[in-house]
C-alpha cells in the first residue's frame, strides 16, 4: 500500500547484495543477560521503554538546522533522538532518530504543545510534515497555531538506522516480470526471488537489527520522541500504517496520550495483521479501480478512453497486453504499469494525472508513459529512499505477525481472489511472499484494546478506500472505547484529513484545539470529485 507502505515492488525481487550497516551506537552499559526469561520479555520492554524515556526527557532535543541535502527550508529544526535497538536491553546498542520541527505560528499563550506525525508505511518518512506550515496549507494553518508540527524517520527509515535488502540499482531496474504468472514455471521464478530478497534482509541489514524492525518497537520509540520533546503526553496524527502505530501506542500507553486522530484505519485485529489484511485490499483495490474507471467513463470528452467503464478496461487490458508481449520504450511492462496507475486507485489527487498519461499513449504518446511510469536509474538518492522504504515495509510485516509459511496456502489464496479482483492481488502476493521465509522471529501482534487513561480518540475514514478499507475503522471503533468516528461516505481517496472537505476539517480543527467531538459519529459527504 502506499501510505500503507511505499512504492511496490510490483512484480519480481532482486537478488541481495552487500552488507549494509545500520546507523548504531555502542551503548556504554552491557546489556542484561540473555538466558532472562523470555515470557517477561513485555514486562522487560516496558521497563526499557521507561528507563529510555527518562534519559531522554533529560536529555531534551539539540535542534539545529537542517542539513542541506535533507531539503527543509528554516525555519524547519532537525536533530535526534537516541532509543535503544532492543528495549529488553535499554544499556545495549542504541540507534539515532532523526526528528524536525517548526514552532506554532500563534502565540504563546495559544500554544498546547507539539503534533507529532506519522504518514504511513511501513518505511514513510514524516520529516516533511513540518512543510505544511512552511508551505502555508490552508487545510492545517488553525491547527498550526497552537501545535509546533514535528516529523520524524521511524526506525530503520531514511535517517534512522536505514535498513536495505537490495542493491537499490537492482531494486529499480526494469522492466521487471509480468506479476500475473502464467505458469507453475513463473510461480516457481517469483518464490525465488521472494526467497532471495529476505535472504537479502538479512544479509544487508543485519539480525539484530532486522528483529528489533516491529510496530511495538516503533510505538516505543514515539513515546521516547514525546519525552524528548519535554511532552508529558502525546498529540499525535497518524494515517494509513500510521493508524495501527497510533492503536499499538494507545494500547501500550493510553496513559500517556492527550489527542490522537487516526486516519484511513489499518484493521488492528491480530487476524488481519498481516497476512489477511493484504487480501482484503486486493478486494478493496479492484472496487475503487472500477470507481476510476466509471469516471474516466463519465469524463470521456476529456479523455476519449471509452464512455463505459467496460470501454476503459478494454483500453487498460489492452494496454498490459502490449506491455506484456514487448515492454514500451524497452522498460514499461506490467508490472511497472501497475506500479504507475495503482496511485489512481490510493488517490483522488492521482485521477487526472493517470487518466491524463493513459490517454496521451492511446492518442500516439509513447513518451508520456515512458517518463510517467519507467525508473529514473539516475537518482540514485530517490533509488536509494524507494528501496529503503520497501525494505522497511517488508521488514516491519514480516516481523510484527506470523505469516504462513505453505505456499499451497499463498497459492490457493491469491488465484481465488485473482479470479475477480485481478488489479492489485499477484503484485500484492508477491510484494509480501518474502515473509513466508522470513530469517527472523516473527511477534505476535498486540492485542490492541482500551487501556487506562485513553482520552476520545477521533478517526476519520472514507466507506471507499481501497489501501485500508473501511471495516479497520469499524474495528478500531470498537475497541477504543469512547472514541469518535468520522466517515466520508461515497470516497475514497486514502488520507482523508488533508483533503478539502469542511465537515471533517472543521471537526478537526475543532478536536484538536478544544478537545471537543460531536456527542456521536457523524457522516460527511464526499469531497469534491477531480475535474479533468
Amino acid at each position: 500500500m502506499r501510505g500503507i507502505r511505499p512504492t511496490r515492488r510490483a512484480a519480481a525481487l532482486g537478488s541481495a547484495g552487500a552488507l549494509v550497516t545500520a546507523t548504531l551506537i555502542a551503548g556504554a552499559v552491557a546489556a542484561p543477560s540473555a538466558t532472562a526469561d523470555s515470557r517477561h520479555g513485555q514486562d522487560r520492554e516496558a521497563r526499557g521503554a521507561a528507563i529510555a524515556a527518562a534519559r531522554a526527557a533529560k536529555d531534551g532535543i539539540d535542534w539545529q538546522d537542517c542539513p542541506a541535502d535533507w531539503g527543509l527550508e528554516k525555519p524547519i529544526q532537525c536533530g535526534w533522538v537516541i532509543v535503544p535497538l532492543d528495549y529488553a536491553h535499554p544499556d545495549g546498542k542504541q540507534i539515532k532518530l532523526a526528528v524536525d520541527r517548526i514552532g506554532n505560528t500563534g502565540t504563546k499563550q495559544e500554544r498546547q504543545g507539539a503534533l507529532v506525525y506519522n504518514p504511513g508505511g511501513p518505511g514513510g518518512s514524516g520529516l516533511r510534515f513540518p512543510r505544511r506550515v512552511t508551505t502555508k496549507n490552508p487545510v492545517w494553518a488553525n491547527v498550526a497555531k497552537a501545535y509546533d508540527f514535528v516529523g520524524f524517520d521511524p526506525r530503520g527509515v531514511g535517517h534512522s538506522a536505514p535498513i536495505s535488502c537490495e542493491d537499490p540499482q537492482e531494486f529499480v531496474k526494469a522492466p521487471k516480470a509480468d506479476p500475473v504468472p502464467d505458469s507453475e514455471a513463473d510461480k516457481l521464478a517469483q518464490r525465488k526471488l521472494a526467497r532471495e530478497y529476505a535472504e537479502g534482509c538479512l544479509e544487508r541489514t543485519g539480525r539484530a537489527m532486522l528483529q528489533q524492525m516491529t510496530t511495538p518497537n516503533t510505538a516505543r520509540d514515539l513515546d521516547v520522541i514525546r519525552a524528548a520533546l519535554g511532552e508529558k503526553k502525546l498529540n499525535y496524527l497518524g494515517v494509513s500504517y500510521g493508524t495501527y502505530l497510533g492503536a499499538v501506542y494507545g494500547t501500550l500507553f493510553p496513559g500517556h496520550l492527550r489527542r490522537m486522530i487516526v486516519d484511513s484505519v489499518v484493521n488492528p485485529s491480530r487476524e488481519k495483521i498481516w497476512y489477511q489484511a493484504n487480501l482484503d485490499q486486493d478486494v478493496a483495490f479492484e472496487g475503487r479501480w472500477k470507481d476510476w474507471e466509471d469516471w474516466v467513463a463519465a469524463n470521456d470528452a476529456s479523455f476519449h478512453l471509452g464512455t463505459t467503464r467496460a470501454a476503459v478496461q478494454e483500453k487498460w487490458l489492452k494496454l498490459r497486453a502490449t506491455a506484456k508481449e514487448s515492454p514500451i520504450g524497452g522498460v514499461v511492462g506490467p508490472a511497472e504499469l501497475i506500479s504507475f496507475f495503482q496511485s489512481a486507485p490510493y488517490y483522488d489527487s492521482s485521477w487526472v494525472p493517470v487518466a491524463t498519461v493513459f490517454s496521451k499513449y492511446v492518442a500516439g504518446d509513447t513518451k508520456a508513459l515512458v517518463d510517467a511510469a519507467a525508473p529514473d536509474l539516475s537518482d540514485t538518492a530517490g533509488n536509494i529512499a524507494s528501496e529503503n522504504g520497501n525494505a522497511v515495509y517488508t521488514a516491519v510485516e514480516c516481523t510484527d505477525a506470523k505469516w504462513p509459511k505453505s505456499w499451497r496456502k499463498w497459492d490457493r489464496d491469491n488465484t481465488r481472489l485473482n479470479k475477480d479482483y485481478p488489479f492489485m492481488t499477484w503484485a500484492n502476493a508477491w510484494m509480501n511472499l518474502p515473509c513466508a521465509t522470513w530469517p527472523v522471529k516473527q511477534q505476535n501482534p498486540v492485542d490492541v484494546g482500551t487501556g487506562k487513561g485513553l482520552p476520545t480518540v477521533l478517526i476519520v475514514q472514507s466507506t471507499r478506500d481501497a489501501a485500508t478499507p473501511f471495516d479497520g475503522a469499524v474495528e478500531l471503533h470498537k475497541r477504543f472505547k469512547g472514541s469518535r468516528l468520522i466517515i466520508e461516505k461515497d470516497a475514497g481517496s486514502h488520507g482523508v484529513t488533508g483533503l478539502v472537505n469542511p465537515c471533517i476539517n472543521n471537526r478537526v480543527d475543532t478536536y484538536l484545539l478544544t478537545g471537543r467531538t460531536d456527542g456521536a459519529d457523524v457522516t460527511c459527504a464526499p469531497h469534491a470529485t477531480p475535474k479533468p
